[in-house]
């Protein structure tokens, strides 16, 4: 029997969206945000435009790139992007998880797009990259949030692409190397990997999907709040802090901390560098416990974020679906119960196993406290399977 650790992570929330706050964090961060004050009076837009600003800096996004505050997390940024720019070409969409199937169905049954094609792959693996053709408008996740699987890099989208690239990067910006030259348009919330609150969201536009949006209508009816363009011409408030419906300044004081307390790390390879002292230290721990292992099966594409695991012991993946999936959920529950680690679950619709956010905001010494753990609770687990049998 494995003892109950003595070391406990000093932060117990592992969730993979809403994710942890920055270290440190406190109400008292969000002081000086501009409450009871209309978006678009002087303060408030103010707040937005720097909360942009500073989402160009940390990032490293190109001055030639708009970048606007949209509603509805990045879910909403996605919608806008689909809605509003495909259309004129043939369309790839890429789907290796959860999220990234929900684009595959509002590409072919909601907009109904013939010339239309998904490319997809189970859980843990990627569709065949190299099958992609870029005369076409590309839509992808840079980061399965629900799989744990990631683009290795951008090598293989081609820069002398013809078609748009749409990038849901939601589980991804700021913590991976995302090649801005190659992505047309990258979508993100505040809630993952810098820790904010959740109901906004990022688009991120280049000038070829500018061009696009100045050129192109489409046939059918635009929502207001997917609008990003009008009579041909953008509506260039959107990227300079007038957001089409009202934001949470609230939220908007909170993402700017979190973009400060960036900075002041040094910025985007600062928050990429934790994410990956995480996403080892899961690592370490899986090459030394039989029990577990990535669901990702290949290194080179695992998610130094959203970080899921399926349980491979033999008195396990013996048993039925049902049975696998709820010995998992016992795990994490058993742990949630402890104090130890919160959220934790697969994904409803991914395989049975764990999820562990790894992302920037998360301390590598809670991930290694954690492990010790989630050994433990295996073994309790296993005890009572044994039990019962």
């Amino acid at each position: 029997m494995v003892d109950m650790p003595a070391a406990r992570p000093r932060d117990a929330r592992f969730s993979s969206g809403p994710c942890a706050k920055r270290p440190g964090w406190t109400p008292e961060a969000l002081k000086d945000a501009a409450l009871g004050r209309s978006h678009r009076a002087k303060p408030g837009k103010a707040k937005l435009k720097l909360a942009i600003d500073l989402t160009r800096d940390v990032l490293g996004v190109p001055a030639d790139h708009r970048i606007g505050i949209v509603p509805a997390s990045d879910t909403g940024a996605v919608e806008m992007a689909l809605w509003s720019l495909l259309g004129p070409r043939p369309v790839d969409v890429l789907a290796w998880e959860s999220f990234s199937q929900m684009w595959v169905t509002d590409v072919l049954k909601e907009l109904k797009l013939k010339d239309a094609r998904a490319m997809t792959a189970p859980f843990g693996e990627l569709p065949d990259l190299s099958a992609v053709n870029f005369d076409h408008d590309v839509v992808f996740a840079w980061n399965g949030t629900t799989s744990g699987v990631r683009v290795p890099d951008a090598d293989w989208i081609k820069a002398d692409r013809a078609g748009l690239t749409i990038c849901d990067a939601t589980s991804a910006a700021f913590a991976q190397d995302m090649d801005f030259s190659k992505l047309d348009v990258v979508t993100f919330s505040w809630q993952k990997v810098m820790g904010g609150e959740a109901a906004h969201g990022i688009i991120i536009l280049s000038p070829r999907a500018a061009e696009r949006l100045k050129t192109y209508e489409p046939a059918w009816p635009m929502p207001k709040i997917f609008r990003l363009a009008k009579g041909g011409k953008i509506i260039e408030g959107i990227f300079e802090g007038e957001t089409i419906n009202t934001p949470s300044m609230l939220c908007v004081e909170d993402y700017i901390d979190a973009l400060k307390w960036a900075k002041g790390l040094g910025g985007a390879k600062a928050l990429m560098a934790r994410a990956d002292s995480n996403a080892k230290a899961i690592a370490d721990w899986v090459a030394k416990s039989p029990w577990i292992d990535f669901l990702a099966v290949r290194p080179e594409t695992r998610s130094n974020t959203s970080v899921c695991l399926k349980i491979v012991d033999p008195a396990v993946t013996a048993s039925s679906a049902e049975a696998q999936a709820a010995f998992a959920k016992a795990l994490a529950a058993r742990l949630e119960k402890e104090g130890v680690a919160y959220d934790i679950g697969a994904y409803r619709d991914a395989p049975p196993g764990l999820r562990i956010w790894c992302g920037a905001t998360v301390e590598t010494a809670d991930v290694v406290a954690l492990c010790d753990w989630l050994d433990w609770a295996f073994a309790q687990e296993m005890a009572a399977l044994a039990k019962a049998a």
